[in-house]
């Protein structure tokens, strides 16, 4: 390996702390990228170094695995480049292009061997009023917990699928928020149905029902079945609409100051994309996601880890950071443990049946595209209704999304299509009656996330 060019990890949370690690104990001293001002990722996101929480009120049962990738990454400072606060907002065959948020200056890194583990982000499928104020998604109200240790309000209400839903109403209310309900779009019928492939995991079932057995018993209302409908206010969020899938011809709504809502999440793709990595449709996943075997892509020396190839959860996206960084070494034609990867590949499929477990315990809602008023807006950087979506499919006859993109400009603002893309891929394939995997992949552009603009005489200044 060429020591000139030290291999580079993307991403400081549980998959990119474990590859670094296992870099180390092979002898390299790897680059560590990573967006947040300190390491942990989402899951294991710490606190402001004058916070005085326990870890155990930061992440509840979690504290003791956070704990140990938190003590993980302070063991290898020193032998590791570690870049906090940096953002990979570009790449080529030669470069990463990054931006440092506390030196305001832009950087290019040389690359032969990268691990992407740039982890996932809520999936979104706006409805009506979700772009007023109070309204959050469900992972940026956990931020706030996490690390501000504030509430996104008072009187909060959380809808959408997925197990962050009760997770996140667990931490809220354990916090003293008033939990005005849970809005969960899946129904008991579904959840039962997935109990046998839950129950591979026991522990993450009990902890599961744990946190639904402890709301109810704190009084706070759980709905399943319940399907958004709008949010109501002015300048500000003053409550929630929605029916039950059973029961749709009476609409209910709750007063709250704040709202947080998702269903599931989507992986972060883009810097795969950039780096010229092939891509299939999940059909699990209902997304394009990077091609890989055992860790390593279809492109020469660019490796996956953790909920950016794919979701999987905190404890499976340590073992595909160590799995990725084996399959460098291996590549690289450094001696490794073969017997360990093979372990880890095992440990990896069986996450794998418990997440089709998870995926059948909180479907997506397929009805979500038809159902969806015109007046919702569906890209707020470019204010995109999904009327205007329907009307530029109808006209122009358009089948595919970057096509589409280019007509109504929906995917065209700050975030380049990954709050959007979802929901008008899912627009495009309901209205020209198609499935979401002929509808096409939204390609990656540069920046994939915002970056400051200076002008030639600031720089100067």
């Amino acid at each position: 390996m060429n020591n000139a060019f030290p291999p580079v990890v993307i991403g400081a949370g549980p998959a990119g702390v474990r590859a670094a690690q296992t870099l180390v104990e092979h002898g390299l001293h790897p680059i560590v990228i990573d967006e947040s001002p300190r390491a942990g990722g989402q899951i294991y996101r710490q606190q402001p170094p004058h916070f005085q929480r326990t870890p155990r009120q930061i992440y509840g049962f979690d504290a003791r695995a956070a704990q140990a990738v938190h003590q993980t990454f302070e063991q290898l400072t020193g032998q590791i480049d570690y870049r906090p606060s940096e953002l990979a907002w570009g790449a080529d065959e030669q470069a990463l292009d990054l931006w440092n948020a506390h030196s305001q200056k832009f950087s290019r890194v040389p690359w032969r061997q990268v691990i992407i583990a740039t982890g996932a982000t809520d999936r979104i499928l706006p409805f009506p009023g979700w772009t007023l104020p109070g309204v959050y998604s469900l992972g940026g109200a956990q931020v706030a917990l996490k690390y501000q240790g504030c509430s996104i309000g008072r009187k909060v209400v959380l809808a959408g699928s997925g197990p962050l839903l009760y997770l996140l109403a667990w931490q809220y209310r354990k916090a003293g928020v008033d939990v005005r309900a849970v809005l969960d779009y899946a129904d008991s019928a579904q959840k039962m149905a997935a109990l046998p492939a839950l129950s591979k995991a026991p522990k993450v079932l009990m902890k599961g029902l744990y946190f639904i057995a402890w709301l109810r018993s704190q009084g706070v209302a759980l709905h399943s079945g319940a399907r958004i409908l709008s949010a109501t206010g002015e300048t500000q969020v003053s409550g929630l609409r929605w029916q039950s899938k059973n029961h749709p011809q009476r609409i209910e709504q709750i007063d709250c100051d704040a709202v947080a809502f998702g269903y599931g999440l989507r992986s972060e793709t883009q810097l795969a994309d950039l780096f010229g990595c092939e891509f299939d449709y999940s059909t699990r996943q209902r997304a394009w996601l990077p091609r890989q075997q055992q860790g390593a892509s279809s492109k020469k020396g660019v490796y996956l880890a953790g909920d950016g190839a794919g979701i999987l959860g905190a404890a499976a996206a340590e073992l595909s950071g160590e799995r990725a960084a084996l399959r460098l070494l291996q590549q690289a034609d450094i001696p490794i443990n073969n017997r360990r990867l093979s372990a880890i590949n095992q440990r990896l499929d069986r996450f794998n049946h418990f997440a089709r477990g998870l995926d059948n315990a909180f479907p997506f809602p397929d009805d979500w595209a038809s159902s969806a008023p015109d007046d919702t807006i569906i890209c707020r950087c470019e204010q995109v209704s999904a009327g205007e979506i329907r009307r530029t499919i109808a006209e122009t006859g358009c089948r595919e999304i970057n096509q589409l993109k280019a007509f109504c400009r929906s995917g065209m603002g700050r975030c380049q299509g990954r709050m959007c893309g979802i929901a008008t891929a899912e627009l495009l394939a309901s209205t020209s009656g198609q499935s979401t995997e002929q509808s096409g992949r939204l390609r990656a552009q540069i920046p994939i996330k915002p970056i400051p603009v200076f002008t030639a005489e600031k720089e100067h200044d």
